[in-house]
């Protein structure tokens, strides 16, 4: 690679890294530690340093040097001057000015004044500048939990998707994040994906509807060539909706009105003692209280059992399965299709049961889950 051109890479990465920078320290992402941000710019360094000394141009170094430092420096003391740097370097050699945001412009733009040199008509729009839809090279920050904090919100406030913290961060469910857990906070919108055996650049990206150039920068790819179980950064993409509820616990309505009178897990069995795994919750309310949909599918099974009564069982896309015990009536038949929220059956207290009350139990793939982590 060529000096020239090594060099203009050099101000253009060491101008996103302030760019960055400054986002971070706006969105009161200062407060946690930077060491990814440390550990980017120390590795920036150490590949300067060693493409200088193979290439023994002494007055590149002291201009890789310059650079860094300048930009550095302007980033933390003056946020979005960094960016200027980068904003000349890209407007260098174009024949039409560009109106810059927030009152500044382009170099080149302005009188000795200071002051725009033609008058835009108020009806006319302006171009984005093409360096803002360009592919970014993906740079992280860092966060910690704070008392209060929830997902939605952290995202709103980093200007990113819930879907790109929690794929990022691997987040199983966002009621279970802690005060003091540290999020890594991506400078764009996308998720992580594992590639598969057989997958191509092509195809990942026409799934997630995302872009092959953007995820090749993301990632620093030099080739469309992807090895399996390679993690790839999709700048764009979003999780499956289901997952996506699955995650925030927010997939299924409560099927009855009511309070839960035995959780799911192991408990003492009602009928004789000893321990017993609870396969489901069982929510107490008043005989004859509507009992609904948690999710609209295709109800699959209806009838008897001599432990849970009148039961049906919905199955639901994704692998998802529920199941409603102890009803007095039953509303539905098999093979028909329910919507959310409709009515299949009555608060009951038939088969082994103490009371009224419904047994709802939840399967996902063929295993029990806890439905609890998975209702509004």
């Amino acid at each position: 690679m060529g000096a020239s051109r090594w060099l203009a890479i050099v101000v253009e990465k060491s101008a996103r890294i302030i760019e960055f920078t400054a986002k971070v320290f706006r969105t009161a992402a200062w407060k946690a530690p930077l060491g990814a941000l440390v550990r980017t710019i120390t590795a920036f360094f150490e590949d300067a340093g060693r493409f200088c000394i193979a290439q023994q141009h002494a007055l590149l170094r002291l201009a890789v040097v310059l650079c860094l430092y300048g930009t550095l420096v302007l980033g933390f003391v003056q946020p979005g001057r960094g960016a200027l740097l980068l904003a000349t370097v890209q407007a260098q050699g174009m024949e039409a000015a560009q109106t810059g945001m927030g009152g500044g412009v382009y170099l080149g733009n302005t009188t000795i004044e200071g002051q725009f040199g033609d008058e835009w008509p108020v009806e006319e729009g302006i171009l984005e500048p093409e360096s803002f839809s360009k592919p970014q090279m993906l740079l992280y920050g860092a966060y910690a939990i704070q008392s209060g904090d929830i997902i939605g919100d952290l995202a709103a406030n980093f200007g990113l998707t819930q879907d790109t913290l929690i794929s990022v961060n691997g987040i199983k469910n966002t009621r279970l994040i802690q005060i003091g857990q540290t999020l890594r906070v991506p400078n764009q919108d996308g998720i992580l994906y594992t590639v598969k055996k057989g997958d191509t650049l092509e195809a990942i990206a026409e799934k997630y509807s995302s872009d092959i150039d953007s995820i090749k920068q993301a990632n620093e790819l030099f080739s469309d060539k992807v090895l399996a179980g390679t993690s790839l950064f999709l700048p764009g993409a979003r999780l499956d909706w289901v997952e996506r509820q699955e995650i925030n616990g927010d997939l299924f309505i409560w099927p009855v009105a009511g309070y839960i009178t035995s959780p799911y897990g192991y408990r003492r069995w009602p009928f004789g003692g000893g321990r017993q795994f609870h396969s489901g919750i069982d929510i107490g309310a008043r005989m004859g209280t509507p009992v609904r949909a948690a999710m609209s599918g295709r109800v699959s099974s209806v009838g008897w059992d001599d432990v849970l009564g009148n039961c049906v069982v919905i199955t639901h896309h994704s692998g998802y399965r529920t199941l409603y015990g102890h009803m007095s009536v039953v509303r539905v038949r098999s093979g028909a299709y329910v919507g959310n929220g409709e009515r299949i059956g009555d608060v009951g207290s038939t088969g082994m049961s103490t009371g009224p009350h419904l047994h709802f139990t939840v399967y996902k793939n063929g295993v029990t889950v806890n439905p609890r982590n998975l209702l509004r």
